[in-house]
């Protein structure tokens, strides 16, 4: 399982146990450096190691932080808990701030006051060594921290990074310092106070952006994966905020404006999917649907919304055009169970409807059909084990360049309805593919005794 998809639970788990074992090196090294600089007196090195103790702290602040992220959502924080890891962070760069003030302070005494420092064999050891030990540090959690996606580890990796050349100009401090050059130590210092404030002032801007919301996402990568699902007319908006593993997104579009709610639901959810999938780090997608009125409407889609406001069912909607314009003939399902004068004066109100809601629809032709209300079953009976064969003959009769398979037969009014797998080459025309079904549906139900309804599914066969 990949670091992205772990739950954040666990995924906080690990982010607690590197620090905790880089807590112990930088506790480690801010020691040394802070007991070997007070004891000669070498102010960059005690600058360096409060520094040190600076990335000891945020260390801590960084599990703590990372304790409360990583819990579940619940009723005082229906969002999460993700943000403590962004207050966790500016933190940090809080702590950088104020140890830049504590070192620039004292630089700033020595300055006006003067004073010596004193250089040995082991200041030069101590440093090397708690050099090697940052560098190891740095490395190992800029890895965890990119593989974790998170912003504590690369923000606490950032402030070790800044401790190695902070190191390197205590070296080179110590080195002017032998040379005779007392002053250098006081600069070296200085120095550091802007590396730390840098880094510090980088650290919160970066967490400013996400406390203000700014946006997570490209606009322009999230419109092309939400244009290319179907049904989607146009985009009208697209927000994102929150940090980069943990984006939330809110997207609204625009469809046709009959579109069902059921149809609807199923253009969010394939929106969501696709933006999970498609772009890195989003945890959460609200997506509002606006109709859109800008193109022709899609009579079929219309149709069905004027239907479901009934409560009917319609199916097989197909335009024709007549010499005197354009007719709608569809099938409609209604309850079996009434009578046939209560069902047409059902279906003579939808027509009514759809003619009120599309004037140009010169007629509306209607077939009433019983709905079924349970699921239908296939049957495996010997007679209808023959008559799958049969109709399975027909098929292979009437078109036997195709590949028939898969036959099933199943219970409807009247009779039976007959399933069939028909696999034609990928290189033909839709057009083509429907009427050659077409065509052997028509031998069936002419051929086969008691077959009612023959369902068709064309597929290439490559």
């Amino acid at each position: 399982m990949s670091a992205s998809s772990l739950p954040d639970s666990k995924r906080f788990d690990q982010v607690r146990r590197v620090l905790r074992r880089v807590l112990v090196a930088n506790a480690f090294v801010a020691a040394a450096k802070l007991v070997i600089g007070v004891l000669t007196g070498t102010l960059a090195m005690v600058a360096d190691g409060f520094h040190s103790a600076m990335d000891a702290s945020s260390n801590l602040i960084g599990m703590a932080a990372a304790s409360i992220a990583g819990q579940p959502p619940d009723a005082d924080h229906p969002y999460g808990h993700r943000r403590f890891e962004t207050l966790a962070t500016l933190a940090i760069g809080g702590l950088l701030l104020v140890a830049a003030w504590e070192i620039l302070t004292t630089a700033l005494d020595r300055l006006l006051n003067g004073s010596t420092s004193e250089v040995s064999p082991l200041s030069f050891a101590v440093m090397l060594v708690t050099m090697a030990i940052n560098i190891a540090v740095v490395i190992y959690e800029t890895t965890q921290g990119r593989r974790l996606r998170s912003d504590v580890l690369l923000a606490d990796a950032a402030q070790t990074r800044v401790d190695i050349f902070i190191s390197l100009s205590v070296i080179g401090s110590l080195i002017f310092t032998l040379l005779g050059v007392g002053w250098a130590d006081t600069i070296v210092a200085l120095l550091i106070v802007i590396l730390i404030g840098r880094t510090a002032f980088t650290i919160l801007q970066q967490t400013a952006q996400v406390l203000a919301d700014r946006a997570a996402l490209d606009p322009e990568a999230v419109q092309r994966v939400v244009e290319g699902v179907a049904g989607v007319e146009s985009v009208s908006r697209i927000r994102s905020r929150g940090p980069s593993d943990a984006v939330h997104a809110d997207v609204e579009v625009r469809v046709q404006p009959a579109t069902t709610t059921e149809r609807a639901s199923a253009i969010a959810g394939e929106i969501q999917t696709r933006l999970k999938e498609s772009l890195s780090g989003v945890a959460e997608v609200q997506v509002q649907v606006q109709p859109h009125y800008a193109t022709p409407p899609d009579r079929a889609i219309a149709v069905r919304s004027v239907a479901d406001a009934l409560g009917l069912s319609v199916h097989e909607v197909t335009e024709i055009v007549t010499g005197e314009g354009i007719a709608l003939e569809m099938h409609v399902e209604v309850s079996p169970l009434l009578t046939l004068a209560t069902a047409h004066a059902q279906v003579t109100e939808l027509e009514e409807r759809v003619r009120a809601a599309m004037p140009e629809i010169c007629n509306v032709i209607t077939h009433i059909e019983p709905a079924s209300r349970q699921a239908d079953v296939v049957l495996h009976s010997g007679s209808a084990i023959v008559l799958r064969e049969q109709a399975l003959q027909v098929a292979r009769r009437t078109y036997p360049d195709a590949v028939w398979g898969e036959a099933a037969v199943r219970m409807v009014a009247g009779g039976y309805a007959v399933m069939l797998r028909c696999a034609l080459p990928g290189s033909m025309s839709v057009q083509e593919a429907h009427a050659i079904a077409e065509q052997v549906e028509t031998h069936i139900r002419s051929e086969v005794a008691f077959v009612q309804r023959v369902t068709i599914h064309t597929e290439p066969a490559d």
